[in-house]
């Protein structure tokens, strides 16, 4: 998780989010530092954001911007081939939203009350760990 100021958007932080990820393995090993694919919304479908998961090898489930598409279009065979989407995959997108739903059910996270941004991590961290104990 990464804490950044309020006016900041998400798709900034992609490559410090997915740089920080480390799953370690049941058995010897180093730990898994890259996830198979990224669901995202449309807000992350920039030709940046894209071009770092292709470099990481990581498949890119992010639909495009209607604006994006139209813009494609007007330039023909110039403008390329769309970017695939895994529609099966991007429909179990909806766990993520949900779950940012339920931590935004917890009030001090949803307005962020806290001034210190170490200490709004931490409360984000609790109502995790709460959230995922009870599952």
């Amino acid at each position: 998780m990464v804490v950044t100021g309020g006016q900041r958007n998400d798709g900034a932080m992609l490559a410090e989010v997915l740089a920080d990820i480390r799953v370690p393995r049941t058995g010897p090993g180093r730990p898994r530092t890259t996830p198979d694919a990224v669901l995202a919304d449309r807000a992350y479908t920039s030709g940046v954001n894209r071009r770092m998961l292709a470099a990481r090898g990581i498949k890119a489930v992010i639909p495009q911007k209607k604006d994006e598409i139209a813009a494609r279009k007007r330039k023909g065979s110039a403008g390329g081939r769309p970017p695939a989407l895994d529609t099966e995959t991007y429909k179990r997108r909806n766990v993520i939203e949900r779950t940012f739903a339920l931590t935004k059910q917890w009030r001090a996270l949803a307005t962020r009350y806290d001034k210190l941004a170490i200490t709004y991590r931490a409360a984000v961290l609790l109502a995790a760990c709460i959230t995922w104990s009870r599952v």
